[in-house]
């Protein structure tokens, strides 16, 4: 029927699984909420869309492959984040909750699914 399979290279690392989920958009890093099951993805600013994709769906099909709420953000929307808040490279832990121990957000809480730009479950 002309359909296109997708073949995502499985890790046992999140932020490695989701990174491969959004090939082929290049991912600058991943924040992973172990505690929120929530990755944080930063893009080149040109990938955006790209990683997003039509309407989410891109960003839709990775969380649903991977089982991750996923939040992406450009690097000028994230280095626009850390200036508003006063935040360094050097502030940021490697450990994303760590970071939100410290009180730093590099991405404001994602909002309930309903609300989600993402929605995970396609709108019927």
């Amino acid at each position: 029927k002309g359909e296109k399979i997708d073949i995502i290279k499985w890790s046992p690392d999140p932020a490695e699984f989701v990174a491969n989920a959004l090939n082929p958009a290049h991912v600058v890093s991943v924040f992973i909420s172990e505690a929120e099951k929530i990755c944080r993805v930063v893009v080149p600013d040109m990938q955006l869309s790209l990683a997003i994709g039509k309407e989410g769906q891109n960003a839709r099909l990775a969380a649903k492959l991977t089982g991750w709420k996923i939040d992406i953000k450009s690097e000028t929307q994230v280095a626009e984040l850390m200036r508003e808040q006063g935040i360094t490279m050097e502030d940021i832990p490697s450990d994303y909750d760590d970071m939100m121990d410290q009180g730093m957000d590099l991405m404001p809480p994602m909002p309930d699914n309903e609300d989600w730009p993402y929605p995970l479950e396609p709108e019927a």
